[in-house]
């Protein structure tokens, strides 16, 4: 099978985890960011990772003790979006509608 037709074939597979993906590294990416800039600073590198993940801390933060502080709050995002992406591809691997390797036995 090439490439265009698993993207267009398992496309509600692809798209969830890249979107998951980008999230996942983005809020790496803050974290290492953070360690170098102030949370307050102009910087537009910074601005751009912090609009795209506050959306994802605000559900976390739900579930996560208030005493945690940001920076730490910023890995456990990390770690949730891993465990989601996971969890997403072990339920359509159970539900037999995941891609895989050629010659995989399904």
């Amino acid at each position: 099978m090439d490439t265009a037709a698993s993207l267009t074939t398992y496309w509600y597979f692809h798209l969830p985890n890249f979107v998951l993906a980008a999230l996942m590294y983005t809020m790496l990416g803050r974290f290492l960011l953070g360690l170098m800039v102030d949370a307050d600073s102009p910087n537009y590198i910074w601005r751009a990772f912090c609009r795209l993940t506050d959306p994802v801390i605000s559900v976390i933060s739900v579930v996560t003790p208030r005493v945690v502080p940001p920076a730490l709050l910023w890995l456990f995002g990390f770690v949730w979006m891993f465990w989601l992406r996971v969890a997403f591809h072990y339920t359509l691997l159970l539900l037999n509608l995941a891609p895989r390797a050629a010659g995989a036995v399904s």
